[in-house]
This record gives structure tokens, C-alpha cells and sequence, in this order.
């Protein structure tokens, strides 16, 4: 268990930079992480159809060392993206957007 104020193992030391780790299932036994650095390209990614299954989305700095999960402001965004242009959510975005709506 982790204590508050002490930093976290998971995330790494190094220059000030927040990443995005999107978390995609292959099938029911495997998971996949991607890393990407930048948030509007990881949700550009997601809508493009990149991930076959995204099931998390977590931000981290690695600097401050903190890190977060996501994934209900990810998939808000993605919903918001899709009204505001008039597109149906793509169905393998249904089940991630559900899940943290």
C-alpha cells in the first residue's frame, strides 16, 4: 500500500513531463499499455480507432510524481467530441465511454 507524500515506484524520475498511458484489452487474458505524450493525441488516437478495446486511460508526471486515472474525463471528452460533430460514438468506444460515464 502507498503511503501520501511519499512517491510512487510506478512512476518514473526524470525531466517534468506528464504522460498518458491508455490501457487496451487484446482479448480477456492480455492487457496492452501505450504510452502517449500528449492528451489530445491520445483521445485523436482513441476516436481513430488506434485502440481495439481501451479499458483505462492514466496520466502520470514524472517530475511530481504523481499519477491518476483518467478515464471518466477521457471518455466525457470523447462523448463531447462526438455530439459537437454530429457523429454516432464508434462501437468500440461504446463500452469505455459506458463504463466511465
Amino acid at each position: 500500500m502507498l503511503e501520501a507524500g511519499v512517491p510512487s515506484p510506478v512512476v518514473p524520475y526524470g525531466a517534468d513531463q506528464t504522460l498518458f498511458v491508455v490501457i487496451d484489452r487484446l482479448d480477456e487474458a492480455t492487457e496492452i499499455r501505450v504510452e502517449r505524450s500528449d492528451l489530445d493525441t491520445t483521445i485523436n488516437d482513441l476516436v481513430a480507432g488506434c485502440f481495439s478495446d481501451p479499458i483505462k486511460v492514466i496520466s502520470f508526471n514524472t517530475l511530481e510524481h504523481w499519477m491518476k486515472d483518467i478515464s471518466t474525463d477521457v471518455a466525457g471528452e470523447i462523448q463531447s467530441r462526438c455530439d459537437i460533430d454530429g457523429v454516432t460514438l464508434p462501437d468500440y468506444l461504446s463500452d469505455f465511454v459506458e463504463s466511465h460515464s
